[in-house]
Order: structure tokens, then sequence, then C-alpha cells
């Protein structure tokens, strides 16, 4: 199966995991928000990113105009200025050295005379999971994705001010609100030392609660107001050393409540969630 391969060339320093050389202008929003986005789906047919997709796209997208295109389609579009595009892609940071390649959900804005779409100006990206990670550990989140992606835009479009702070930063401010609300958790997805909700309980004294994946996209289907949950970018046991990015998201809402990650090696350091992840919880007022 094809996939398109984005070279950011820029290395990763704390948390500006998608800072690069290029950053949207409001001229970018506005060529954005008048455009028509055109869906990128897979080659592969029946991959399950292709449905998931779809359906998320079509339950929550109103900002634009849309369509779903192939591939080879959006190879003969890039180049105009009036299209914008959502789609997958692969991202290679080149000043890492773990050479690792990542799935991003990406928004592109089309541009003339550009010989190569690795030159596209971006407006919002999201890590999706690393390249060999089965779907079925990312693909369920995908509506609550798509619906980050355009509230987000919406904010950069009515705060302009967004655009030139780390965007973390940003939203780690809600960080506190977690509290007000039940995380959802997957027991796989959590440090074996700390995988019950009581031992939880003696370094975050707030709602936690452990689930399958299929009840995180209920509560997202649902639109839950009371559910945060956790969307984990990890190796699952595909790599010897590597990192593991942790996002907390609305059910409802999905806004970003907490962004942070950690390095994954061999006997040490879980690719999950860990306690000093809860400890940080707990103190941020």
């Amino acid at each position: 199966m094809r996939k398109l391969i984005l070279a950011i060339i820029i290395g990763i320093s704390g948390l500006s995991v998608y800072a690069q050389d290029y950053l949207p202008t409001e001229a970018d929003l506005n060529q954005f928000l008048n455009s028509k986005l055109y869906v990128v789906l897979e080659s592969n047919p029946i991959a399950e990113y292709n449905f998931k997709i779809q359906d998320a796209v079509k339950k929550t997208w109103t900002l634009t105009d849309y369509e779903f295109i192939s591939l080879d389609q959006f190879e003969e579009m890039f180049n105009d200025p009036g299209k914008s595009f959502l789609m997958m892609t692969q991202v290679v940071f080149q000043n890492d050295r773990t050479k690792v390649r990542y799935n991003f959900l990406s928004i592109f804005i089309g541009k003339y005379g550009l010989d190569s779409f690795e030159k596209l100006p971006d407006i919002a990206a999201i890590p999706l999971s690393y390249t060999e990670v089965d779907e079925e550990f990312w693909a369920y989140k995908m509506e609550s994705l798509v619906r980050f992606m355009q509230t987000h835009i919406q904010n950069m479009r009515d705060n302009p001010d967004m655009i030139k702070k780390n965007i973390f930063e940003y939203y780690n401010e809600f960080t506190k609100d977690i509290k007000q609300k039940t995380l959802y958790l997957v027991k796989d997805e959590v440090s074996p030392d700390i995988n019950t909700e009581a031992k939880i309980k003696q370094i975050y004294p707030y709602k936690v609660k452990f689930v399958t994946r299929e009840e995180i996209e209920e509560a997202i289907t649902n639109r839950d107001p009371e559910v945060v949950y956790l969307h984990k970018v990890g190796p699952q046991g595909t790599r010897l050393r590597a990192r593991c990015y942790k996002i907390i998201i609305g059910a409802k809402d999905a806004n970003f409540y907490y962004f942070d990650y950690h390095w994954v090696e061999k006997g040490k350091n879980f690719d999950g969630f860990l306690d000093d992840d809860f400890k940080k919880l707990a103190k941020k007022k």
C-alpha cells in the first residue's frame, strides 16, 4: 500500500513535537476556510482508516465543503490553491536519530508551482500511531481527532495569537479541568505499577475508570461531557527505543487537556501512562 512520506526537517524538543520551519499564517487560514476540503483515502480499499475517516467527516465536518478522493487524484490536485487536503501521512523527523516513522492526520492547503507535496503548507496535524502499529489501536478515535482539528482551526481563526504560541502550552492550560471529569483508560496503556483504580487513587484521587476501546468509541460517539480519554501513541513493542506520546482528549468537546511524552527503552519506562503522569494531573491547578 502506497503512502506519502512527509519529511519534517527539524528535531523534536520539549512539547513542540509539531514545530517545523513553516507555521500557518492568517492568510493560510483564510485560504483554507475559502477552499474545498478533499479527504484523501488510502489505496487499500478495505483499510479501517478509510471507513473511519469517511464516517468521521460525514458526521462532524461543517467548516468547509468536502469530497473524498483517491491518492492518485490528490497527486493531480495539490498545486491548486482553491483546494485543501485532509489525509494520513507518514512523518519522519530527520534530526531524530531513531528515524521512526509516524502516521499523522494532517491538513494541507494547495499551493501553485510546487514540484512535491512535501512542500505544501500545513494547517494542523495530529499523531495517530507509529507506522508499524495496527489500526485497531487508534482508528476507533478518528471522529474525535477530526473534531479536534476542526475546532483547533476555528480557535486559530478566532484567536490569531495562538499561531505564534506553543500550541501544547495553550492546551495544557486545560489540564486542571480533567479533575472534574472521568478519565477513561485502557488497562494495557497504563504502567503495570499503577494499573488498578486503587493504586491510582493513592496519587490521583479523582475519577478514573478502566474501559475497553469500544467503550471509549461509544463515549466519543455519544459526546459524553463527563469523559476524557487517553490517546497514546507508542511503539507497541515494535521498537527497542522510542517515544511514547500521551494526549488526553475530551469525548464531547474533542479538546486537548494534556500532552506529554517520555522515552521507552527495553526494560525501562512502560509504553503508556506512568505514575508521573498522574502526579502531574493531580498537581495542576
